[in-house]
């Protein structure tokens, strides 16, 4: 049992983390500056298209992902 106890455990761990990624990423659009209006997004408006890529805010997601990521492993 010892090992589907430490399974149950890393899923809660996920689960409260996945609640706590949610949770900012509601609240993101409400700072100041914003999410995803960062420098470096792209953002193209023209005739009846517009175009949007949050290049920036990806990168800086990807790297607090893999931060945790690498704590978690430790």
């Amino acid at each position: 049992m010892t090992g589907l106890q430490g399974l149950g455990r890393m899923l809660i761990v996920f689960g409260v983390l996945l609640v706590l990624v949610g949770l900012f990423l509601t609240t993101a659009g409400r700072l100041p500056g914003g999410l995803g209006r960062l420098p470096g997004d792209i953002y193209v408006r023209r005739n009846g298209f517009s175009f949007y890529f949050p290049l920036t805010t990806c990168i800086i997601i990807s790297a607090i992902l893999s931060l945790l990521a690498y704590l978690f492993r430790r």
